[in-house]
C-alpha cells in the first residue's frame, strides 16, 4: 500500500497521517497543500456542499509519478483538497479528524469521541488522536521512575504557577527516592520555565534551551507520567504506548472544554487519571493498529 499524506503543516495534524501510514506499514509521501488565497478556504466548503471539485482553489500542485492506493490528512486546510485529489485519481480518502464544515462523504473518517461524531458506516469512533511515539534514547533511569510533561497556554486555559507549584510539591512528596524527570514544551511561558529550574529534577529538558521530545521515553520507562491538560496530542501518545500510568494535571477549574471532556471519557475506560491530589493505576493503552486497519474491512 502507498499513501499519499496531505499536510497543512501542523505538526499534530501530520502526524497523525503518518501514525496511521506507519500502522499499516505502508510507504507515503507528504504533499503540502495551501489555499491560494484565504477567501478560497470559506469557498470551499460552498463548492462541497454543492460537490464541485476543482484544484484551482489551491496553490499549483507537482505533477504526480507515482500512483497511490490512498490519500490521508487532518486538518480543515486539507480536507476539500483531499476529497478533489481522490476523485481526480479515483483513490479512496481517509481523514483522522471529524472534517466539520465538509460533507461526510470520505471514504473513511476517524473521528474523536469528545467531537462527539454522529453515527455513520464510514466514520470511526476514537478514544485519542492516532499516535506512534518511539523512545530515542534520551532519558535511561537507574532506578525507579516517573516524568512530567509541562506544555502550555492554549485558546481556553492558562498555566497557573500557583496550582502548578502545589501539584508539584505533591508529586515530590510522594515519588520521593524516584528519579523524576521533566520535559516542557515549545508552548510552556517563559515564567513557568523558571520556576521549574528551581525542582530537584534528575533530569530536566527545558525546550526552549534545548528543543528534543523524551516523551516516548518518559512513557517506556517511568512508572508514571503526568501530563498537563492542555494538550490532546501529548494525552494521545500517553495512552497509546508504553506501559505507565497517566496523571492528567489540570490547569483551572472549567470544565466544559474539549480537554475535559476528553480527559473524562478516558478516564471512565481507564486510560488515565484526572490528578486531584490522590494517585491511580489507570495505565489501559489503545491498539492504534487495530484502528488503522478498519481501512480493509
Amino acid at each position: 500500500m502507498r499513501i499519499l499524506i496531505l499536510s497543512d503543516a501542523r505538526k499534530g495534524h501530520l502526524n497523525q497521517s503518518v501514525a496511521f501510514a506507519e500502522h499499516l506499514e505502508a510507504s507515503y509521501d507528504i504533499l503540502p497543500v495551501a489555499f491560494a488565497c484565504r477567501a478560497f478556504k470559506p469557498l470551499s466548503y460552498v463548492l462541497d456542499f454543492f460537490k464541485i471539485y476543482t484544484l484551482w482553489l489551491f496553490k499549483n500542485f507537482e505533477p504526480f509519478t507515482q500512483a497511490y492506493d490512498l490519500i490521508v490528512s487532518a486538518g480543515s486546510g486539507t480536507y476539500y483538497a483531499n476529497k478533489t485529489l481522490a476523485r481526480a485519481l479515483n483513490v479512496k480518502s481517509v481523514t483522522m479528524m471529524l472534517p466539520q464544515g465538509y460533507r461526510y462523504d470520505f471514504d473513511l473518517i476517524f473521528a474523536q469521541m469528545h467531537d462527539r461524531p454522529p453515527r455513520r458506516p464510514n466514520i470511526i469512533t476514537l478514544p485519542a488522536n492516532f499516535n506512534r511515539p518511539r523512545p530515542q534514547g534520551l532519558f535511561t533511569p537507574k532506578t525507579r521512575s516517573i516524568g512530567i510533561v509541562i506544555g502550555g497556554d492554549n485558546a481556553v486555559m492558562k498555566m497557573d504557577e500557583k496550582r502548578l507549584r502545589s501539584q508539584l510539591d505533591a508529586i515530590f512528596q510522594r515519588f520521593q527516592g524516584y528519579e523524576i524527570a521533566l520535559t516542557t514544551s515549545p508552548r510552556t511561558p517563559k515564567n513557568i520555565e523558571s520556576f521549574l529550574e528551581t525542582y530537584p529534577f534528575a533530569y530536566r529538558v527545558i525546550f526552549s534551551q534545548t528543543p528534543i521530545n523524551p516523551i516516548a521515553d518518559f512513557l517506556a520507562c517511568c512508572e508514571v507520567v503526568f501530563i498537563t491538560i492542555d494538550s490532546t496530542s501529548m494525552i494521545s501518545e500517553a495512552i497509546g504506548y508504553g506501559t505507565a500510568c497517566v496523571e492528567i494535571l489540570p490547569l483551572g477549574e472549567e470544565t466544559t472544554n474539549k480537554f475535559f471532556t476528553m480527559t473524562r471519557i478516558l478516564e471512565q475506560e481507564g486510560y488515565l487519571h484526572l490528578f486531584d491530589g490522590t494517585f491511580a493505576q489507570n495505565n489501559r493503552k489503545i491498539d492504534f493498529k487495530h484502528y488503522a486497519q478498519k481501512i480493509n474491512a
